[in-house]
């Protein structure tokens, strides 16, 4: 008889998700799909708050990545109080945003897919994780974990806590970086870009060696979006969207305020994280892909000598065009982290960083804002919409992981047929499906936001493992 495999909890990402994997009588792969249980009411509740009070509600979407909804926020902000941050706030900004890049980025190849990668995928999960690295590479461990550390500081030194910082204010921010931190960072950065490329060397070897799987683990076209700088190269935290399409070819560069005319959202009925896609082609051929492998296929080049030499190899690995396999998404994320690491160096020698004119006074209420920028997992939008007193009427946040809805979904199902067998089923073989989710790396705390009644089953069971009874609300 048919038979359904689910994995739940995926491992190793942000958030509660799980996965069924649906089989024929044959116990062949027909059909899989991600499922994302757990939402979040945040454009709900923050209508009837007063604008300004949101650079500090929305970063409580998540753990992982509040510095990107803090300073999203802030942006937004600044245009509902017709204001513009001063020159020493807005580097400020970015070096903040530059050190959440490095945290997340860090972490997630060293700690959260890594392993796959030093241990493979067929290995124990008791050590397939940041303690098997340790057993297997302690000083890279440690490396590791500083790297983490160094992002998490440089939060902590310009925002008074590495988690929820109280910085951005409307047109500036709330503290200068002091000298000594200023000296600190140069002290530090240099170690932590040699660690980068270790990953990088990781990855490449591991890529080299297993040429076969990079060339069919979910590989698939798609177009691809991210912000870039005037001349086309990879941005980060304030430019221009460009879209192109599976060849590369330019689609649509516009200004992160007209988003709405772009980019629409489809409900799937088995996830409550929506799925955005391209409105002039509509749902579901004008599916894109975002984050560190759409953001590098959307760029020209890269602003910084270390990360543009690999940008120069990225560039010829798929003959030109943009790279199309899902595990290629941890090259760019390490290529990422090099950027903004370089990035954090250029900000050091900058004469504004050490400026103490932080904030420029507000205007008019304007009545509505946009804030965009690229947050590790993608790019990620706020937009309010207020009265006439700066109290949120409405608001609307598209958050990077929900642009990669529809890839997750497809990348999952490309996996499991490839590799599960329901005759012959493994844990390794799980694993490679659950591996196509993180080479997204998911943040799904932050993902969804509808509001409405969450399903729930319960079983109570005996002692011995016997149901007594069940409680269930759909």
């Amino acid at each position: 008889m048919a038979q359904k495999i689910t994995i739940s909890p995926v491992t190793r990402i942000e958030g509660h998700a799980k996965i069924t994997i649906h089989l024929n009588d044959e116990g062949k792969v027909e059909d899989s799909f991600f499922h994302v249980e757990q939402f979040r009411g945040f454009e709900k509740f923050s209508e009837g708050r007063m604008f300004y009070e949101m650079p500090q509600i929305t970063p409580r979407t998540c753990g992982i990545c509040p510095v990107s909804h803090h300073l999203a926020s802030t942006k937004a902000c600044d245009e509902i109080a017709s204001t513009t941050p001063t020159p020493t706030a807005h580097k400020l900004r970015e070096l903040m945003h530059m050190g959440q890049t490095v945290q997340s980025h860090g972490m997630h190849f060293f700690e959260l897919a890594g392993p796959d990668f030093i241990m493979g995928f067929d290995a124990d999960p008791a050590i397939r994780n940041i303690v098997g690295v340790i057993g297997v590479n302690p000083e890279l461990a440690i490396k590791a974990v500083k790297l983490r550390a160094f992002g998490q500081e440089i939060i902590r030194k310009l925002g008074e806590r590495r988690v929820h910082p109280i910085f951005g204010i409307p047109g500036g921010v709330t503290r200068p970086l002091l000298a000594e931190d200023r000296e600190w960072i140069l002290n530090e950065v240099d170690n932590h870009i040699q660690t980068t490329q270790v990953g990088l060397g990781i990855f490449k070897d591991w890529a080299a060696q297993n040429q076969g799987i990079m060339d069919t683990f979910a590989v698939f076209p798609s177009m691809y979006m991210g912000l870039v700088q005037e001349d086309g190269a990879l941005e980060l935290y304030h430019g221009k969207i460009r879209m192109v399409d599976e060849k590369g070819a330019l689609l649509e560069e516009f200004d992160p305020h007209n988003y709405l005319d772009y980019i629409g959202e489809h409900v799937q009925p088995f996830s409550y994280l929506k799925a955005p896609f391209y409105k002039k082609i509509g749902w579901p051929n004008g599916i894109y892909r975002v984050g560190p492998l759409g953001r590098l296929n959307a760029a020209s080049h890269i602003s910084t000598p270390i990360a543009q030499s690999e940008m120069r190899i990225w560039k010829t690995l798929n003959g030109g065009n943009p790279v199309e396999g899902t595990l290629y998404f941890h090259y760019a994320r390490l290529i990422e982290t090099i950027y903004a690491l370089e990035r954090i160096k250029e900000l050091m020698d900058d004469s504004d960083i050490l400026g103490t004119d932080l904030a420029n006074p507000a205007g008019i209420i304007s009545g509505e804002g946009v804030g965009c920028l690229e947050a590790p997992r993608g790019t990620l939008f706020h937009h309010y919409w207020t009265d006439d007193l700066g109290v949120i009427q409405r608001a609307n946040m598209i958050v990077a992981t929900g642009h990669n809805a529809w890839s997750m979904n497809h990348s999952v199902n490309m996996v499991a047929k490839q590799y599960v067998d329901g005759n012959q089923l493994t844990e390794g073989m799980l694993n490679r499906v659950e591996a196509a989710i993180r080479a997204h790396d998911p943040c799904l705390s932050c993902s969804t936001h509808a509001t409405g009644q969450m399903p729930i089953y319960i079983e109570l069971q005996s002692s011995a493992g016997e149901v007594l009874d069940t409680l269930r609300r759909d």
